[in-house]
């Protein structure tokens, strides 16, 4: 079953330097796994509720390889900068799978 990692700032980022280094650290040594970006900061139009100031999805083919991916030494090493840079929130979803 796919799982998705989301990533949601609350508030504008506070610290560009930060963000950018996070953002160089992550490119620079990506984890070994692949993840499928699906949302990056798209425009956001809240339905209900307070929109948040931004996001990110990714999807993983379940929610083992997404842990493993979030747990992973590289990422962790860019943690410190994002939460640096901006307040988020970061959650693991499993998806859903119809019956058959």
């Amino acid at each position: 079953m796919s799982a998705y990692l989301m990533f949601i700032r609350e508030d504008p980022v506070f610290d560009l330097e930060a963000l950018a280094a996070y953002q160089s650290h992550n490119q620079s040594s990506p984890p070994s796994i692949v993840a499928k970006p699906l949302v990056v900061y798209g425009k956001i139009e809240a339905l209900e509720g307070d929109a948040p100031d931004g996001m990110v999805v990714l999807e993983f083919p379940d929610a083992a390889t997404a842990r493993a991916w979030y747990e992973s030494a590289e990422y962790q090493a860019g943690i410190p900068l994002r939460q640096k840079a901006a307040h988020y929130r970061a959650m693991l979803v499993e998806g859903w799978n119809p019956p058959s």
